[in-house]
């Protein structure tokens, strides 16, 4: 008896799966569209339900589609039955998953949603089954042979009502123009949190800002750095915009019996790097660590380029980001 080789187990595994997909990418058409139109515009919830491995399924797109600015959440079939049909309104669509269309289960959600004519999405391989039969919208799963071989158990097929979720949700998501700044507000915890909050989330503002005029003697300049303690000064024209910047390095460079006698613009560095309030966090960190010159502290501006806030590298860390 040959050995068994568990990686040309894998490879076999994804490439059975992969071309599942392949069927899947290929099958997409005028019914994906219309389904992502009918719930684009409808005021209610996606409720999507499935048993078995299909309901683990149907619990990721709810998910996914929550977080992606479609109202949806799950409910057992069961359940259903149970009492929590009465959670499902006119204004929601139903998306039930079945690979063979015949879940028993599913059957009293199958009929709740002809009495009170809620829009019923299938996603099954058998069109013709009685979920399939039921549907006002058909997304079609290929029949692709489960990467498990004589077995049979649910995997290619769960893989490709994972994807078809996946898509749906996506193109949900383009359809309304949902944001990165919308994705945020489901989001607000952990590194992806992090990764979208943008500089306003981050950045002291207002009095907080350290900021002297240009023509100012060094030594009000000293003063405001101190008690600001963000280790720089930025330093304004006439007119409010920010001129320059003086920083801890700007002192060693210019350090003399002098210093605090002379003006603000003799020891600034002119045309230091900004940014912008909406901007995402993790640019504003990459702007600050790009290049040879690496810089702990970001000044931001309005379109005027007035100061509105700053940002020090320690917030950006302080917040995950790194």
């Amino acid at each position: 008896m040959p050995e068994f080789d568990p990686a040309a187990s894998a490879r076999r595994v994804i490439e059975t799966e992969r071309d599942g997909l392949d069927l899947l990418a290929g099958s997409i058409g005028e019914t994906f569209v219309a389904t992502v139109n009918r719930i684009a515009e409808m005021k209610g919830r996606v409720i999507c339900a499935g048993v078995g491995k299909s309901g683990h399924v149907a619990r990721k797109i709810a998910a996914t589609m929550a977080s992606t600015g479609t109202p949806a959440y799950y409910v057992h079939p069961t359940e259903a039955s149970h009492g929590d049909l009465g959670m499902i309104g006119e204004q929601d669509a139903v998306l039930a998953l079945s690979k063979s269309g015949e879940t028993k289960e599913l059957g009293d959600l199958i009929a709740y949603c002809r009495r009170f004519g809620v829009p019923l999405v299938a996603m099954t391989t058998k069109a013709d089954s009685t979920l399939g039969r039921a549907a006002d919208y058909l997304l079609a799963v290929p029949d692709a042979p489960e990467a498990c071989g004589e077995t049979r158990a649910p995997t290619t097929s769960t893989t490709l009502m994972m994807a078809l979720g996946d898509a749906l949700a996506v193109a949900l998501l383009e359809t309304r123009g949902f944001t990165a700044a919308d994705f945020r507000t489901f989001h607000p915890g952990g590194a992806l949190g992090a990764a979208l909050a943008s500089v306003a989330d981050v950045m002291h503002a207002g009095d907080a800002v350290p900021l002297a005029s240009q023509v100012a003697p060094m030594s009000e300049v000293l003063i405001e750095m101190t008690a600001k303690s963000f280790g720089c000064v930025g330093l304004l024209d006439d007119t409010g915009r920010l001129a320059g910047i003086i920083t801890d390095g700007d002192l060693r460079r210019h350090m003399g019996n002098d210093l605090v006698n002379r003006p603000a613009h003799d020891v600034m560095t002119r045309n230091p790097k900004t940014g912008r309030s909406e901007a995402l966090a993790a640019d504003a960190l990459r702007e600050m660590t790009a290049g040879s010159l690496k810089i702990t502290q970001l000044f931001i501006v309005d379109d005027a380029h007035k100061p509105v806030g700053i940002l020090h590298l320690h917030d950006l860390l302080r917040v995950g980001l790194s």
